[in-house]
């Protein structure tokens, strides 16, 4: 993988970057490459309260804060910033204050490579938000002065709309710090976790490629 100068994560919940980037950052991190990630909300409006339930609405928002906490040390993230934007309300955001907001960071940390979603496909409307806006204030650069966007899409569409993803990281070598990251959001993860460790035991091969692979998209500029 590529050593990049600094990379910013811009998410809008706990547990966004376990699942579709937490083995990317552990290995950009294992490369020396800073990391600031920025996540918008605490997750306060998640259904699950762990399996067992263990959490109830009023201490989900403290529980989930703890579980990004310890992601970020088993990434190795140094640089946790926490928004403190309320869930499910990102897309109801002026849309300038958070393109400014994450137009600051850039600013401020000169990062070479970005990660976010790709705006229209990724399925939640706080995700397609974050990634609009992350689109929009990478767009008020200079184009010479534009850090690379690499957008994560799961939706039915993405394929048939985008094409093929432009990159797919292989991260088998640290797959159980990606183990390690999903299974530190307990509260959201635990039956995901226990189906997942039974299907990894019976080597699935969708599993086994899930886990090794982290695909992403180049934003495609208008």
């Amino acid at each position: 993988m590529e050593k990049e100068r600094h990379v910013l994560v811009v998410f809008p919940h706990p547990d966004d970057e376990a699942f579709g980037v937490s083995g990317t950052i552990a290995l950009h991190v294992k490369n020396g490459t800073p990391i600031t990630y920025a996540c918008l909300t605490l997750g306060e409006m998640g259904r699950n309260m762990g399996n067992p339930p263990f959490a109830n609405r009023e201490t989900l928002p403290e529980i989930r804060k703890k579980e990004l906490q310890d992601v970020a040390c088993i990434l190795g993230i140094e640089d946790l910033r926490l928004m403190g934007f309320r869930d499910k309300t990102i897309e109801f955001e002026e849309e300038n204050k958070l393109i400014n907001l994450v137009l600051s960071m850039i600013k401020e940390l000169n990062p070479s490579l970005i990660i976010s979603f790709y705006p229209g496909y990724s399925v939640h409307p706080d995700h397609d938000a974050c990634g609009a806006a992350v689109v929009h204030a990478v767009a008020k650069l200079p184009e010479k002065e534009r850090p690379k966007l690499h957008c994560v899409a799961f939706s039915k569409n993405c394929v048939a709309e985008l094409g093929e993803a432009d990159i797919i990281n292989d991260v088998s070598t640290v797959s159980n710090i990606k183990l390690a990251a999903i299974k530190a959001h307990r509260s959201q993860t635990e039956q995901m976790v226990k189906e997942m460790t039974e299907k990894l035991a019976n080597n699935d091969p969708q599993v086994i490629a899930w886990i090794n692979n982290e695909r992403f998209w180049t934003y495609k500029w208008t």
